[in-house]
């Protein structure tokens, strides 16, 4: 999720947390909220390995700051931290919970993103996902931000925060039902065109819940399917320029077309240059960081070549791919070296 809707969250869930846990009463309620939203937003700080390299930032976004391992260190260390900016006035036990709380959100919200988390971080790498959301959920936002303003409009109503809560639950319980939609029309397809050991992956995509990516793994190829899960139009952008082409990638099952993508590419020609650019160390980074690689393009001109690789998962119609990398030589030596291309969002 983004960081201003992890933010939020913390705030909704302390504020849920209020009648059942009476010792948060004892800070201030502005206090205890704006502490359950920086402890929300703390652990996307991993965002400061940019300044590193945006290799290293892949690799370890979503790690040690967001691990259930270490859950209990950032909270305390924050809330000691919380207890020094308010001067020593309260004490940083009172800062613990919603410390806890905020971070836990967090956690719980980037689950259900296709990235996936370090949650056994430092003594497991293993990312654990369940892709149920797209990053930026334009509903599962508005609920949080009604609840807040209903609860501070409302304050003598204990229980409009943890309704609230109950509605972001119902939501992503309804996101799990779509996911599972998405999912059974992949075996379908994979049971049609009888492919033997089939990896079948379903990932949240932009704009709507409803609009889903299916992707089959068979072998070294991908079959894709943009698919729109609801009988209903879809709405228009009023630009009808990229906005609305890219809402219209997404078909409803009857109209959607599957595709197939050679990982390495469909030129026999070219597929020899593309592995072996594929597997040398300098791309190792990389290939630790993509699920789903697949070959873009190679670019030649007369000082050398470059072979070009993105992840699926950052791939979204009408866009160039977002965190694409490529192995590149100089024309007569047989040394790599990695090459990075801009994408359409600043984070690439």
């Amino acid at each position: 999720m983004d960081t201003l809707t992890h933010a939020l969250s913390g705030a909704l869930l302390v504020r849920s947390a209020e009648p059942v846990l009476p010792i948060l009463k004892a800070l201030p309620v502005r206090t205890r909220l704006i502490a359950g939203m920086t402890a929300a937003a703390f652990p996307d700080m991993d965002a400061v390995l940019r300044l590193v390299d945006t290799l290293t930032y892949l690799n370890w976004h979503q790690g040690p700051t967001h691990s259930l391992v270490m859950l209990p260190l950032w909270a305390f260390l924050l809330a000691h931290l919380f207890s020094k900016v308010a001067r020593g006035r309260y004490s940083w036990r009172l800062f613990l919970i919603p410390s806890g709380l905020g971070i836990a959100i967090h956690i719980a919200e980037d689950l259900i993103t296709s990235y996936g988390l370090m949650l056994l971080a430092p003594f497991s790498t293993e990312r654990f996902s369940l892709p149920l959301a797209f990053v930026v959920d334009l509903w599962f936002s508005v609920i949080i931000i009604l609840g807040l303003v209903m609860s501070h409009i409302f304050p003598e109503k204990k229980y409009i925060a943890g309704s609230a809560l109950i509605c972001l639950t119902i939501y992503v319980v309804f996101l799990v039902s779509l996911h599972e939609r998405a999912k059974d029309i992949g075996m379908a397809y994979v049971q049609k065109m009888a492919l033997p050991d089939a990896e079948i992956s379903v990932l949240p995509q932009p704009f709507s819940p409803f609009n889903w990516q299916i992707v089959v793994l068979q072998g070294e190829t991908y079959h894709i399917l943009l698919v729109k899960l609801s009988s209903g139009s879809s709405a228009i952008f009023p630009d009808h320029g990229v906005l609305s082409n890219m809402l219209a990638a997404y078909q409803s099952l009857i109209s959607a077309k599957w595709q197939q993508h050679k990982r390495f590419g469909d030129s026999p020609v070219d597929t020899m240059l593309v592995r072996e650019a594929w597997h040398q160390p300098v791309l190792a980074d990389f290939r630790r960081f993509a699920v789903f690689p697949q070959f873009d393009r190679i670019d030649t001109s007369e000082k050398g070549v470059c072979i070009w690789f993105y992840d699926l998962r950052f791939k979204f119609p009408m866009l160039p791919p977002s965190f694409r990398y490529g192995g590149c030589k100089e024309e007569g030596s047989a040394n790599w070296y990695l090459q990075r291309q801009k994408g359409a969002f600043w984070i690439d």
